[in-house]
């Protein structure tokens, strides 16, 4: 959504959380990114030959079973699996527009 810079806005209490949170999720990515390498959007393909967007949807999967069971990792938190979640969220929806943007490249 564009924004026009000439435009004042006022932002409620309501908006200024949903930023923070934003925030806090962005920071989350860029420092697991940085520590685990770029793995969910480019990985080593060791193991498996699926494409990033099917194995994001593997985690997100794992990470939804593991909850809806109440089997979540001793160490983590029902906010650190919410944040997870919507890291992978996230993430599938960068691996799905970079495909998209390759299948429009490639067309």
């Amino acid at each position: 959504m564009a924004t026009n810079p000439n435009v004042t806005m006022t932002i409620n209490q309501s908006q200024r959380d949903i930023v923070s949170v934003c925030d806090a999720i962005k920071e989350l990515l860029l420092q697991k990114n940085a520590a685990y390498g770029d793995s969910a959007l480019s990985p080593l393909r060791i193991f498996s030959r699926a494409d990033p967007v099917a194995q994001i949807m593997v985690r997100i999967d794992d990470k939804l079973s593991r909850l809806s069971r109440g089997h979540a990792l001793p160490d983590e938190t029902l906010d650190a699996t919410v944040d997870d979640l919507i890291g992978y969220l996230v993430l599938l929806k960068v691996a799905r527009q970079r495909l998209a943007d390759a299948y429009v490249l490639a067309g």
